[in-house]
C-alpha cells in the first residue's frame, strides 16, 4: 500500500509541475507569437510520440501479444478521431452563433479530452501493476 501512495504522490507532483510551470511562463510572457506556440505544440507532440514509441509500446509488447497492442492503438486512434469530430461539430455550432473562429481553443479542448481519456487506463494500469 505504501508503494501505491508514493507512486500516486510522485505522479501527481510531476504531472502538475510541468503544467504549472508552463502556465506561469505563459502568464509572464507578454508577447503572443504563433511561431513560438507552434514550436511548443510540435515539441510536446514529438515528446509524446517518443514516449509512445520507445517506452509504452515496447512495455505493452512485453506484457501482451502484438494483436492486443495493435487493437489498443487502433481503439485509441478511433476514440480521438471521434472526439475531434464531436468537438468540431459543437465548435462549429457555437461559431455560427458568435461568428468567430479560434483554432487554439478547439485544440485545447481536444487535448484536454485526450488527457482525460488517457488518465483513465493509466490509473488502472498503475493499480494493477502493484
Amino acid at each position: 500500500m505504501e508503494g501505491i501512495i508514493k507512486t500516486t504522490i510522485l505522479g501527481l507532483f510531476f504531472g502538475t509541475f510541468g503544467t504549472t510551470l508552463g502556465g506561469i511562463l505563459g502568464v509572464i510572457m507578454k508577447k503572443r507569437s504563433n511561431k513560438f506556440l507552434s514550436f511548443i505544440l510540435a515539441f510536446a507532440s514529438g515528446l509524446m510520440m517518443a514516449v509512445i514509441c520507445f517506452d509504452l509500446i515496447p512495455e505493452a509488447l512485453g506484457i501482451s501479444t502484438i494483436s492486443n497492442v495493435v487493437i489498443g492503438i487502433v481503439v485509441g486512434i478511433i476514440a480521438m478521431i471521434f472526439c475531434d469530430l464531436l468537438v468540431e461539430k459543437k465548435f462549429n455550432q457555437k461559431v455560427e452563433r458568435k461568428r468567430e473562429n479560434n483554432a487554439l481553443l478547439k485544440t485545447g479542448i481536444i487535448v484536454s479530452i485526450g488527457l482525460a481519456i488517457h488518465n483513465f487506463p493509466e490509473g488502472l494500469a498503475i493499480r494493477f501493476w502493484f
